[in-house]
């Protein structure tokens, strides 16, 4: 499939737009835009405006650099209101003769898909996981194979309505139209883990500045997805609070002598910091670390807790595979291991080609791995129906020829 994409990444802190070039079955970054916001909360908008002319100067410098005329995206989603479960699906097979046909697909999805949805929620992704012919089970691909009953294991992710709407509204005000909506969770895992890690079983988390973002892969497929309200912010905000130093000067401070290894502080070493009204006082370097350590853990302690609410009692050989800004933290590794027991290591997008000096960070993880989601055959069954977005497509529909701006 050859053609151009177009990812808008809306964080916490920053929004991020990424044009790809699809050839071959290889990706070429050609465009890029990037810029500070706060208009976001935890992956809610709270400021239409602002969130709007952030989106407009990104799109902008994308089209700029990559000299295409932009008019389709796909948008991440991410917030504590997103929730997801996995559900079956049982159906006849209808031709016998020709075995499993997408119509038959469909219909074990449609019957997966039968989960009460509150009128305030919509369907945002309805995931395969693996299918069951009679009695085979772990079917990857049923097209074509021959019996009598069809079972399919799905994954479901719901999302809060308003919260697609208000990024629809604020795209739309731009002339952009969204053309699929994806978590963030599953758009990072695109970016930086492998089909094998998946098959064998790997935790990714995207940490942002607002949230946590968390998907769990077994045998290839989503087992749990989850978006946890905590993420680097919470860090600079106990650091400004602590030495009573405004929000931003906290979030330096984390940047320029945050690790949270506390053991790795020199005995005695110091930094100055000028606070709210006051002369500059001495901050030692294991204290603050003591600081950003406890942060970190409660991270961790909760993506515990979540996996295993979650009902998975397996093993997880790849380990947690770390990405999003707050990935870049000293330390964070080490504190994951500790906490988890599993192997850790921080990842950013693979496999990029052409402008990538300016993406190959864990920060754009999310964007690369819109791109790559529409380059892989993923299947949407579902996509939000009260936002008024298509049924049954394939993403591969997402590419859409641009003309040269």
């Amino acid at each position: 499939m050859e053609g151009i994409a177009f990812a808008l990444d809306i964080g916490s802190s920053k929004i991020a737009a990424v044009v790809g070039e699809i050839a071959d079955g290889e990706l070429q970054i050609i465009g890029f835009g990037s810029k500070e916001v706060s208009g976001i909360r935890r992956g809610m908008i709270t400021d239409v405006a602002q969130v709007t002319s952030a989106i407009s100067q990104v799109l902008e410098q994308a089209e700029e650099t990559s000299g295409y005329k932009l008019t389709n995206t796909l948008v991440n989603v991410s917030g504590d209101h997103i929730s997801s479960l996995n559900n079956t699906g049982v159906v006849a097979i209808s031709d016998r003769d020709k075995g499993v046909t997408m119509d038959d697909i469909h219909r074990a999805m449609d019957a997966a898909r039968a989960v009460p949805i509150p009128h305030n929620r919509d369907l945002l992704h309805l995931l395969p996981r693996t299918f069951r012919i009679d009695d085979q089970e772990d079917v990857k691909s049923p097209i074509g194979m021959h019996g009598f009953r069809l079972e399919v294991d799905a994954h479901i992710v719901i999302s809060a309505l308003p919260a697609m709407q208000n990024i629809k509204g604020c795209t739309e005000a731009v002339e952009l139209q969204v053309d699929e909506f994806i978590m963030s969770s599953l758009a990072s895992a695109e970016g930086v883990v492998s089909e094998a890690e998946k098959d064998m079983g790997v935790l990714v988390a995207d940490i942002g500045a607002g949230t946590t973002d968390v998907v769990l892969y077994t045998n290839g497929a989503p087992f749990m997805t989850k978006t946890l309200p905590i993420g680097g912010q919470l860090i600079s905000n106990d650091i400004a609070i602590g030495l009573r130093v405004p929000f931003e000067v906290g979030e330096d401070i984390k940047l320029r002598h945050g690790d949270a290894r506390p053991e790795h502080m020199p005995e005695g070493a110091t930094f100055t910091v000028s606070p709210f009204g006051g002369e500059k006082i001495t901050v030692g370097h294991r204290e603050l670390s003591e600081v950003v350590e406890a942060r970190v853990e409660e991270i961790f302690n909760l993506i515990s807790k979540e996996v295993k609410e979650s009902g998975f009692t397996g093993l997880i050989p790849a380990g947690i595979v770390l990405t999003g800004g707050s990935a870049r933290l000293k330390g964070i590794s080490e504190v994951s291991q500790k906490v988890l027991g599993i192997p850790a290591r921080i990842a950013e997008p693979r496999n990029l080609n052409g402008l990538v000096e300016k993406i190959n960070d864990p920060a754009f993880a999310t964007s690369i791995g819109m791109l790559r989601w529409a380059m892989t055959e993923h299947y949407v069954y579902a996509q939000p129906q009260r936002g008024g977005f298509g049924f049954l497509k394939n993403t591969m529909d997402v590419f859409r020829r641009m003309l040269p701006g």
